[in-house]
Order: structure tokens, then C-alpha cells, then sequence
């Protein structure tokens, strides 16, 4: 019985890949809490808070012969059955019954993926190169707790509610300022 898109598989390390399965994980704004990062001017922070990769997409990789697994690339979070063509920068997700994450942005690939790469070709993971196959950076909005085999679900918005929801405001001048400067 399909139960739907889930949580496959959730990843931790003490900083670098791969990072190690975990039977549940308490996530903050931060990320989940027992994450480490090495390199914190590339990972990490509040807009880079998780690290989201399909289960699909890994069993693709596979199938090209490169030697990924869930976590090896540096996901925290491997999904079951989520139509990652609508994983999008401000795409918003929960994961469980607690965990609320929006998308932010393509993770670039780091070149500690190389490993894991055949010919040591990490780019297999730029969404420059190869949109649609690229891991996804998530900020949290709402904390709590994930497990395996949790539900993940894709919130239902349109294109044009997202873009309205995360749209930098736009000012033009002077029309927009005429009225502080006409008093």
C-alpha cells in the first residue's frame, strides 16, 4: 500500500560526508541539532539549515554508476516518493507531524562529493549543469522532532502564491517616496 511521499532516511555527522543514518533527529532554525558542519561559510546557517536529496535521484546516480548513498552527499534528509520537480526555492514542506522547512535554494555540489562521483565528477549534482538533480537547501520555520518514515508533504500552493510570499519588495523613485518629501 503506498503510503505516500516519507522521510527515507535521516543523516548526521560531525562535519563533512558522508553523514550517518540516525533513528530520529530533533530539528531547530538551525538544523538538526547534533549536525555538524566543517566548513561553515559554505554550510550550515539559518537559510542552509537542512539539506534535502530524493531517494530517486540517488537510485538514478546509481544506475550511471556513481556510488552514492543516502547521506553520502551530505543530505540530512533523504525523501521517499517526492515529485522533486516541484522542490523548488520557496516550496514549503512538512516533515512529520512537527517540522515545517521552505525551500531556499540548489545546494551546490562541494568537491568532497568527488569521492563518491565516477571520473570525480561532483557537477553530476549542479543544478547549473544538471537541473532537477541537485540536493536543495531548506530553512526551518517550525522545529520539533523527524524520524524515518514520517510523511512528507509538499504544501499546496501555486506558483504565482509562492512568488507573491517570497518576492523582494520593489521601491521606485521617486513615486514611491513623493509623499515623505511633499509634506
Amino acid at each position: 500500500m503506498d503510503e505516500g511521499p516519507t522521510i527515507y532516511q535521516v543523516s548526521v555527522s560531525r562535519g563533512g560526508v558522508p553523514k550517518r543514518p540516525v533513528a530520529e533527529a530533533m530539528v531547530d532554525e538551525q538544523g538538526i541539532t547534533i549536525d555538524h558542519q566543517s566548513d561553515r561559510r559554505s554550510h550550515g546557517g539559518i537559510s542552509r539549515a537542512l539539506c534535502l536529496f530524493s531517494l530517486e535521484q540517488i537510485v538514478e546516480l546509481r544506475k550511471e554508476g556513481h556510488d552514492v548513498e543516502p547521506g553520502s552527499t551530505g543530505e540530512n534528509v533523504t525523501t521517499l516518493g517526492v515529485d522533486w520537480s516541484k522542490v523548488l526555492p520557496g516550496a514549503r514542506m512538512r516533515l512529520g507531524q512537527e517540522v515545517l522547512v521552505e525551500i531556499t535554494d540548489y545546494a551546490s555540489p562541494c568537491w568532497k562529493n568527488a569521492v563518491w562521483f565516477r571520473d570525480g565528477d561532483f557537477n553530476r549534482l549542479n543544478h547549473k549543469v544538471n537541473p532537477g538533480c541537485s540536493r536543495m537547501y531548506a530553512k526551518v520555520l517550525e522545529g520539533g522532532t523527524i524520524r524515518p518514515g514520517d510523511h512528507i508533504e509538499l504544501m499546496g500552493e501555486s506558483t504565482a502564491e509562492r512568488l507573491e510570499r517570497t518576492a523582494i519588495p520593489v521601491f521606485r523613485w521617486p513615486r514611491d517616496f513623493q509623499q515623505g518629501f511633499d509634506s
